[in-house]
C-alpha cells in the first residue's frame, strides 16, 4: 500500500510541476505580460556581490533534481522475484515462477504448529533468491521451536524443490493479538 502512495504522490507532485513550467512557458497569468519574468532585476542583482550565491543556488537545485530522479527510478524497480531458475541436470534449466514458489512456502509455514498467518516474499536474482518472511505467532507459540521447525521444513523443502544450494531467508515475528484471560 505504502507503494502505491509513493507513485501517486510522486505522479501528482510530477504533473503540478509540469503544470506550473507550462504556464510560466506559455505566457498565461500571472505571467501574461511581456514584461513579467520571472527574478526582477532588484531579485537578480541583490547577491551580486556575494560571489557565491548563483553557483550555491544552482547546485543545491541540482542536488534536489538527482535526489528526486533517485526517488523516481527506485519507484520502478521491481520489489518481487517474477522467476527461478531451476537447474535441471542436463546444462539447461527450467524456469518457475517466483509467485508459485511463494505459495509454497506460504502453506508449508502457516502449517507450522504455533503460525497464524505469514506473508512471503521472494527477492534478489532468478539464480540466488532470498526469501523475505512475516510469520504471525499465535498467543502461546515457541519462537524458537517454531523458527527451527520453518528452517528445517519448509525453506528445506522450497530450497531442494527448487534445486538451489541455498535459500537464505529474513524472518520478522510478531505475536498475534488475543484477549486478557480472566480467573474466576
Amino acid at each position: 500500500m505504502l507503494s502505491v502512495v509513493n507513485r501517486v504522490l510522486l505522479g501528482v507532485v510530477g504533473l503540478a510541476l509540469a503544470g506550473v513550467g507550462a504556464v510560466a512557458l506559455a505566457g498565461w497569468p500571472p505571467f501574461d505580460g511581456r514584461g513579467d519574468v520571472l527574478l526582477s532585476r532588484a531579485d537578480r542583482t541583490r547577491w551580486r556581490d556575494a560571489g557565491w550565491w548563483w553557483p550555491a543556488v544552482v547546485a543545491a537545485l541540482a542536488v534536489l533534481f538527482v535526489l528526486a530522479l533517485c526517488w523516481f527510478l527506485a519507484q520502478l524497480r521491481r520489489r518481487r522475484l517474477q522467476e527461478v531458475l531451476v537447474e535441471t541436470g542436463d546444462g539447461e534449466g527450467a524456469l518457475l515462477r517466483g509467485r508459485a514458489l511463494e505459495a509454497a512456502l506460504l502453506a508449508d509455514a502457516e502449517s507450522l504448529d504455533g503460525v497464524e498467518r505469514a506473508h512471503v516474499l521472494l527477492r534478489g536474482r532468478r539464480t540466488t533468491p532470498e526469501a523475505r518472511m512475516g510469520l504471525v505467532l499465535e498467543p502461546r507459540a515457541e519462537p524458537t521451536l517454531t523458527l527451527d521447525a520453518l528452517r528445517a521444513e519448509a525453506l528445506e523443502r522450497a530450497r531442494s524443490s527448487a534445486g538451489l544450494e541455498q535459500l537464505p531467508a529474513e524472518v520478522r515475528l510478531r505475536v498475534a493479538r488475543h484477549g486478557a484471560e480472566r480467573a474466576r
